[in-house]
């Protein structure tokens, strides 16, 4: 390539804490958020009562450490000054004494605000305020800073970068550290073109530690926002747009799926561990949103799940990605910093089942003995070829960590579904030779091996490579050093380039799979590879 790129190895190397001493926050965040629990319903006794909660039963030891405000901790008038002002019923003794207090418990407090004119619950926000707000958030004591972006002036995906890149060097200048939890790719998430989400989500790691990508979890009363939605649902919806974005999240910078909705009458006790399993398979934030007060044994055992949080809290922080997906099934999988695997198998069907999953489609290759734990019950057992997990039940999640039995689990090969992020078409080998962009249904045929070679082939016939042959066409031709067209670079814009032509994967009218010119962020181009693939960034 005539421009000089700068590779991300991020999923498949080993990186150790120390090397990141630099960076603000080198795992993602766990703690308490009121928003989903208690929306505009927060004050102080509640924060006092949580945190001395979370104290007393093992949640702040367990890591959740962090206690953030949310909307509506204000008075609806700024000071003469243009300082915002605490509302003093709901907070007697003051912000200032409130950040002191739950630092003496060990916590460590945030703050709430939004980008544009108001709050999203009609609160002054902070547009044309930043270094007020800023200054005064900080001398209150707060170290967190979550950013909505409601009511913006126009409401464009420059004006965004502009205000929160603002937001971004005022805190880059403080003199105590701040966390920045940016919200704004939610507010383009779910346009009819996906060009600005995606343009939103390559500058938001530049500029804060995690970002909302998409809509909330469901709130406490959630049937008054989508009467038609469950629990459930809410919970797959945010996940959904999570896999599509594994690319941007790197040691530092995480993608955000939301809260855990730990006490939500609509979720079963299975559902709210799935929840929990799948966003640690993320390295996701993991902030509760609950009456922690109210929190069952049950749920305050599996929130304190040690092995599951260390799972999150990986030195690696890489993002699980889909190796397959049907009707009743998805697998995900990742590399973990001591060179294990996770493998997450998600039950969405209506009835307990076993599910097995074979080594290679994990990116292991090598026939070597493997030791299997579930992370649920800390039992171990010894596979080859293949893991199961029996009797999962409807809606709950397998989460098992994959070691060494013996000598090694040799090389890994990043394995999984490719797939285009607008479209959710699955590359799929239909044929000997055949491609197209298809509806998941879990073959072989649309599970794919990402080698070093910088080739594609599919688990269906791995001596077929993804050919692209120069006129536009591709196809699967048998794997030959000596033939052109057969090596891809992945870039961070999220296309799949060929090398030898720079013409880009493509997901044409009806399915068929192109290569074509390469166009910026565009919906018929963006792709999601296996975790583990390096990254192209220019």
């Amino acid at each position: 390539m005539s421009t000089i790129y700068q590779r991300w190895a991020l999923a498949a190397m080993s990186i150790l804490p120390q090397a990141y001493g630099s960076v603000l926050s080198p795992t993602p965040p766990m703690g308490f958020n009121n928003w989903a629990a208690l929306m505009c319903g927060l004050n102080e006794s509640i924060f006092v009562d949580t945190a001395r909660t979370m104290a007393s039963s093992g949640l702040l030891a367990a890591g959740y450490n962090r206690l953030n405000l949310d909307d509506c901790w204000s008075t609806m008038e700024r000071a003469h000054n243009g300082s915002m002002l605490w509302d003093s019923e709901k907070f007697p003794r003051g912000l200032p004494w409130l950040t002191s207090f739950l630092k003496s418990l060990g916590f460590i407090p945030g703050i709430y605000t939004d980008a544009g004119i108001k709050s999203c619950g009609g609160y002054p926000g902070a547009f044309g305020y930043e270094e007020i707000d800023a200054k005064d958030f900080s001398n209150w004591g707060f170290e967190y800073l979550k950013m909505d972006g409601c009511n913006m002036p126009t409401g464009t995906e420059a004006e965004y970068k502009k205000v929160y890149g603002k937001w971004h060097s005022i805190l880059s200048k403080m003199p105590k550290p701040m966390v920045f939890s940016e919200s704004a790719p939610a507010y383009f998430a779910e346009a009819a073109n996906l060009t600005d989400w995606y343009a939103v989500m390559e500058w938001v790691p530049e500029y804060g530690q995690l970002a909302r990508h998409s809509r909330d979890t469901l709130v406490f009363n959630s049937t008054l926002y989508w009467p038609d939605i469950t629990g459930w649902d809410s919970i797959l919806f945010n996940y959904g747009q999570e896999v599509r974005l594994a690319r941007f999240q790197k040691p530092g910078y995480y993608n955000d799926p939301d809260f855990l909705n730990v006490d939500h009458f609509d979720l079963s006790l299975e559902e709210k561990k799935s929840h929990f399993a799948i966003w640690s398979s993320f390295s996701a934030p993991l902030i509760i949103s609950a009456n922690v007060t109210r929190l069952t044994k049950e749920e305050i055992a599996y929130l304190t799940n040690k092995d599951i949080i260390a799972v999150d809290q990986d030195p690696l922080v890489q993002q699980a990605t889909l190796v397959s997906q049907d009707t009743n099934w998805d697998v995900l999988t990742k590399s973990l910093a001591n060179g294990d695997r996770l493998v997450t198998i998600i039950n969405k069907g209506n009835s307990t089942a076993t599910h097995s999953v074979p080594l290679e489609r994990i990116g292991l290759v090598e026939k070597n003995l493997v030791k299997v734990k579930d992370l649920w019950t800390s039992k171990t057992s010894i596979a080859i070829k293949k893991v199961a997990a029996t009797n999962i039940p409807s809606h709950g999640t397998a989460i098992l960590r994959i070691s060494a039995a013996e000598h090694s689990l040799g090389k890994v090969i990043p394995t999984g579904k490719i797939f285009n992020t607008f479209s959710l078409g699955t590359l799929t080998a239909t044929s000997r030779s055949k491609l197209s962009w298809a509806s998941s249904s879990g073959t072989d045929g649309q599970v794919w091996q990402t080698r070093d070679d910088q080739t594609i082939r599919p688990l269906s016939d791995t001596n077929q490579c993804l050919t692209e042959s120069g006129n536009g066409e591709i196809t699967l031709r048998e794997c030959n050093k000596r033939r052109g067209g057969q090596q891809w670079d992945y870039l961070y814009s999220g296309n799949v380039q060929s090398i030898a032509t720079q013409k880009c994967l493509t997901e044409s009218t009806g399915g068929t799979v192109t290569a074509e010119k390469c166009l910026y962020l565009d919906n018929t181009q963006v792709i999601a590879l296996p975790g583990g693939v390096d990254i192209v960034k220019k």
